[in-house]
């Protein structure tokens, strides 16, 4: 089992996009990479506590890699974009990958060189080791799955297209 940390604007969407994906085993919303310890939602609204807001995955490699996962994220993001994603603003908003493994960083690095080659804009994704991280509150956790008419700014589509996105061959390390 492999873990990683995305951060890709409010993450009641990025859960419910995640929890969708065959070989994600489990998610958890919180606020990573920030400078006071243990932060309230309040406290990471306000702006100066530097966290993301970001879900922890846990996926099975042998049915989804890391490319598969970055794939999916890319999908549904704009990298080049900063403390912004759809009508969110502020930098807990902004785009990261927070990484816990060393050897993660090689594939994120090639996919993100790959990606920008789709942009005119740089793309501006923070990619970097997790520093910290804090579960969020628990009525955050699943939100859009007990509130089905929340906001969000992933559309529908990409809900269903997580559903039934298969990786042809996750790569063997």
């Amino acid at each position: 089992m492999k873990e990683i940390f995305l951060a890709g604007g409010c993450f009641w969407g990025m859960q419910k996009y995640f929890d969708n994906v065959v070989g994600v085993l489990n998610t958890q919303v919180g606020y990573a990479n920030g400078i006071i310890p243990n932060p309230s939602y309040d406290d990471v609204c306000c702006g100066n506590t530097n966290f993301a807001e970001t879900i922890w995955l846990r996926y099975d490699e042998s049915v989804i890699d890391l490319n598969g996962i970055l794939e999916l994220y890319f999908n549904v993001i704009n990298p080049t974009v900063k403390n912004r994603q759809g009508n969110d603003v502020g930098t807990q908003y902004r785009t990261g990958i927070y990484y816990i493994d060393e050897s993660d960083l090689p594939v994120i690095k090639a996919f993100a060189a790959r990606e920008q080659e789709k942009y005119q804009d740089l793309i501006v994704t923070e990619v970097m080791p997790l520093r910290n991280y804090y579960a969020a509150e628990g009525y955050h956790q699943k939100y859009l799955e007990r509130n089905p008419n929340g906001y969000c700014h992933i559309g529908k589509e990409a809900f269903q297209y997580a559903g039934t996105y298969r990786q042809l061959q996750p790569s063997k390390r």
